[in-house]
């Protein structure tokens, strides 16, 4: 089953778009991590929405889409022990982190 999610650009929330640069054969182990971080660490954070972690088809990139209520929330975030280890580790694994926070401006759809 396949669940299409429309991301409500009326609503106010930062966007991190943090795009990973891996050895192939390592994509498949940060997106491991990722996720496990996200469910352990991220998910019980003050402000947490939502993550997404796509794999990139050439095997050299992992991308992190996730929102955060405010960029407040997000930087509160970064200050936290818990989540920082699980960022060290995932930036271990990464041979280039390029971590950007956006505002969604526009949004389509087929349906």
């Amino acid at each position: 089953m396949t669940v299409t999610i429309q991301v409500d650009t009326a609503r106010p929330v930062a966007t991190l778009i943090n795009v990973f640069t891996v050895p192939l054969e390592r994509q498949d182990e940060l997106i491991a991590l990722l996720a496990r971080a996200t469910e352990e660490t991220m998910r019980h954070q003050p402000g947490f929405v939502c993550a997404n972690f796509h794999a990139s088809l050439d095997g050299e990139r992992v991308i992190n889409y996730a929102q955060w209520e405010t960029e407040e929330h997000y930087r509160a975030m970064l200050d936290n022990p818990e989540a920082r280890v699980h960022m060290d580790q995932a930036a271990g694994i990464a041979t280039d982190v390029q971590p950007r926070l956006f505002r969604v401006r526009s949004t389509h759809s087929r349906a």
